[in-house]
């Protein structure tokens, strides 16, 4: 692995993807279940869902907490560094809802 050449690649390299960033917007409200977290990330498998998570929990964005009881229990939430994270994207979303529209139209737009 080469190392990275700034902090936009490093955290590029955690958020990469379609899914991360909408699994840690979602958990931005609390810990979740893991049934929960896939009604509220619309369209994503339970395969990618597993794959985003642990790769997230890997990182240490993510923290995975199993409650040992019958039926089991497991619940996602944000590490300190996953809050921080978090933090980080809300500009992004800000400016990605003030120009929704106009990205909806260049959405299918080719070069």
């Amino acid at each position: 692995m080469l190392p990275y050449t700034c902090g936009l690649d490093a955290a590029a390299d955690v958020i990469g993807g379609k899914w991360k960033p909408r699994i840690l917007w979602a958990l931005h409200h609390g810990p979740q279940r893991f049934g929960e977290l896939r009604k509220e990330i619309e369209g994503v498998t339970e395969k990618m869902l597993i794959q985003q998570l642990r790769d997230l929990e890997r990182r240490d964005i993510v923290h995975r907490e199993v409650f040992h009881q019958v039926p089991p229990k497991v619940e996602y939430s944000l590490t300190e560094l996953g809050e921080t994270l978090n933090a980080a994207l809300a500009p992004l979303d800000a400016w990605g809802a003030e120009h929704l529209e106009e990205l909806e139209l260049t959405r299918g737009r080719r070069a």
